[in-house]
């Protein structure tokens, strides 16, 4: 295995399914000669050639119409919106047109796109670059939504992306970029969509997460082991469509739960997590779920950023409010 950064398993993924598949293409704002802005395309157009790896104009509307286009007509476009705040731009292509493509043609069409895109805080950028807005398309029916904590989890998701029949969203935290490395195959290999993964064992809680909130939550579980707390982290990878069945057997195991998100207490995905955890184990909880979020106000300029970004030390406080109840 080779020891990759989050950045490099994602140019390795795209790298493999270009060589794979002819049908592959990899567009976006200057993700050609450039490599992207934070370059996770670096060498790929150098590699396969500009009309499989190419610049578009800066036109979020435009690359959701070409990715469409491209898609039905027996393409796999792999397409980058720069910042995932950009979505906004591109959002009647991405939530009223490739995820409906396959319902509205009676399944004779399908989209099998991968719209790639950077998002989350904790590096300082500009305004509309780190909001969390992966709920705006996890609760849009026909998207599956990715996003994963890890390289190996980042490789091996996206290449299932890209072979993927209908249109996946796969989100990169941009803090995850180059903070680590892990070991990575060199070789091919797939993680289903739609499967969590249980990072920590544990018996007295569950910390149910995603994203960069996965490292947050494993620094807390070892404060929370130093007071005789086992918690349990659970990393949903895929936030559209939730393994349930993880969620629920981690829940009748420790019978307790708190649910750890980026995003603001009214986005993420939290909500929807706490609300499949009540409706399907309520009897085995032994206290309420609690959830660690951002407040509900805009994204905050830099220099608020870290007191308004939830940390470790917010989960361990939660975390003890729900042993302790």
């Amino acid at each position: 295995m080779a020891q990759m950064t989050m950045i490099q398993a994602i140019t390795d993924a795209m790298r493999n399914e270009l060589k794979r598949d002819e049908n592959v293409l990899v567009f976006g704002e200057d993700v050609g000669k450039n490599g992207g802005v934070f370059r996770a395309t670096d060498g790929l157009q150098a590699e396969f050639g500009e009309e499989r790896v190419f610049d578009t104009p800066l036109a979020e509307s435009g690359i959701g119409g070409l990715a469409i286009g491209l898609g039905l007509t027996g393409f796999r476009p792999v397409m980058e919106i720069q910042f995932f705040g950009f979505v906004f731009e591109v959002f009647d292509s991405v939530a009223a047109q490739m995820a409906r493509m396959r319902y509205r043609s009676g399944g004779k069409y399908h989209s099998p796109i991968t719209v790639r895109s950077p998002l989350g805080g904790g590096v300082k950028t500009p305004e509309l670059h780190a909001d969390n807005l992966e709920g705006l398309v996890a609760q849009t029916p026909g998207l599956k939504v990715v996003y994963p904590s890890t390289p190996y989890d980042a490789k091996g998701l996206l290449i299932s992306a890209i072979r993927d029949n209908d249109p996946v969203i796969f989100l990169e935290h941009m803090k995850l970029y180059r903070s680590f490395r892990g070991e990575v195959p060199e070789e091919e290999y797939t993680i289903p969509l739609g499967k969590a993964d249980v990072k920590r064992e544990g018996k007295d809680i569950s910390i149910i997460t995603y994203g960069a909130m996965v490292h947050s939550s494993l620094k807390a579980a070892e404060e929370l082991e130093k007071e005789g707390i086992d918690a349990e982290i659970i990393d949903l990878r895929t936030v559209s469509p939730l393994d349930i069945d993880t969620i629920i057997a981690s829940i009748e195991k420790t019978n307790r739960a708190i649910v750890v998100q980026e995003a603001q207490k009214q986005a993420g995905v939290a909500a929807n997590v706490m609300a499949e955890i009540t409706e399907r184990a309520i009897l085995h909880l032994e206290a309420p779920v609690l959830r660690v979020t951002a407040p509900d106000t805009v994204y905050p300029f830099a220099a608020a950023e870290d007191v308004w970004l939830p940390d470790y030390k917010d989960i361990v406080e939660k975390a003890k409010q729900v042993v302790n109840f």
